[in-house]
């Protein structure tokens, strides 16, 4: 049985129809795994996107619950950082508190503190001492009497 030319164009036609409807047809993209959208952000809100416009998709797609991990995982690492971001700041701050307090503390010392060294010279009028006073008459009274004794 010889294979008639229209045959053959029948069968090619044939072919190139189901090649062309499955090359048109959605191709089927592998869902995107965790870590990938962890390192890709760009793509990672894209899929957030497509999966905030359609609700009923974001329940059942692969790619939402991936991304959704993603984004779980995301700030649970970030949290970490932030804190010790945080830390960091307020460790800042108060040492700055601190220093400005010290400085303070030593301009209201320095105001009160009085520096002999630097004070104005006043003059000073000797005051005449007081003369001691005028010893006791001698009275014969008053001296003790020494006796004699033998023994």
């Amino acid at each position: 049985m010889p294979i008639s030319i229209k045959s053959i164009i029948a069968c090619g036609c044939l072919g190139a129809v189901i090649l062309s409807t499955a090359a048109c047809g959605p191709r089927r993209i592998p869902p995107k795994t965790v870590t990938d959208l962890m390192e890709d952000r760009v793509t990672l809100d894209g899929v957030l996107l497509k999966c905030n416009q359609d609700q009923f998709k974001a329940r059942t797609d692969s790619d939402c619950l991936n991304a959704r991990i993603a984004i779980n995982r995301l700030a649970s690492q970030s949290e970490p950082a932030e804190e010790a971001k945080r830390t960091a700041e307020f460790e800042h701050r108060r040492e700055q508190l601190r220093s400005s307090q010290e400085r303070q503390r030593q301009e209201q010392e320095a105001k009160t503190k009085v520096d002999a060294y630097h004070l104005p010279l006043a003059q000073v009028e000797p005051t005449p001492l007081p003369s001691p006073p005028p010893p006791p008459p001698p009275n014969d009274t008053n001296l003790p009497v020494v006796r004699e004794s033998n023994p």
